[in-house]
């Protein structure tokens, strides 16, 4: 009789183990699931917040070029200046909301590279406006510097969102910006 007691203890006591092994992977096998799913629903987020924000920015600069050219005699423009500066400081707001979602769900680095990017932008929004002053090649070297940054960004959202690769380096060389050539003196 001992020896049954002893037998129906242990088979007891096995599947008890059993059945607390099973729980135990079930909940670790289920929470890395949720885990996965939480780091691709966040991850989606990220990409289009970052997407959102470059886009943002290049809609500004793009408008600051429209405006600086236009005021500069470059390349007038059939929008009156105010309507083209109204169209700038919207761009601009639009860009910093586009800023704060960076700052609620990127990382240190790909923060840190959006302030460097905001920071690049202005300077190019205010010599557009008038500002600052500064010549045609300091304007250039501005968008220079903001395209660059933009490219800085990149790089931080990529390696935050586990992209392999780069846009920079060795297999990427470094491109100027798209200008037409020079005018000559008749050239009009």
């Amino acid at each position: 009789m001992a020896l049954d007691t002893s037998d129906q203890l242990l088979t007891i006591l096995a599947v008890l183990l059993g059945a607390m092994t099973t729980y135990v992977t079930n909940y670790w096998t289920e929470r890395q699931r949720i885990r996965r799913e939480l780091v691709t629903r966040w991850d989606g987020k990220k990409l289009d917040a970052y997407e959102n924000y470059v886009d943002r920015v290049r809609a500004a600069v793009f408008l600051a070029v429209e405006l600086y050219e236009h005021r500069e005699g470059i390349r007038p423009c059939d929008e009156p200046e105010p309507q083209l500066r109204a169209q700038l400081i919207d761009a601009i707001r639009l860009q910093g909301r586009a800023f704060e979602r960076i700052m609620l769900l990127a990382g240190d680095e790909v923060i840190e590279a959006a302030h460097d990017l905001n920071a690049a932008s202005r300077a190019v929004d205010w010599q557009a406006t008038g500002k600052t002053a500064g010549t045609l090649d300091d304007w250039r070297d501005r968008n220079r510097e903001v395209f660059a940054a933009i490219n800085t960004f990149h790089e931080a959202a990529r390696t935050d969102l586990g992209v392999s690769g780069s846009v920079t380096g060795e297999s990427h060389p470094n491109r100027d910006l798209l200008l037409p050539p020079a005018r000559q003196s008749g050239d009009r």
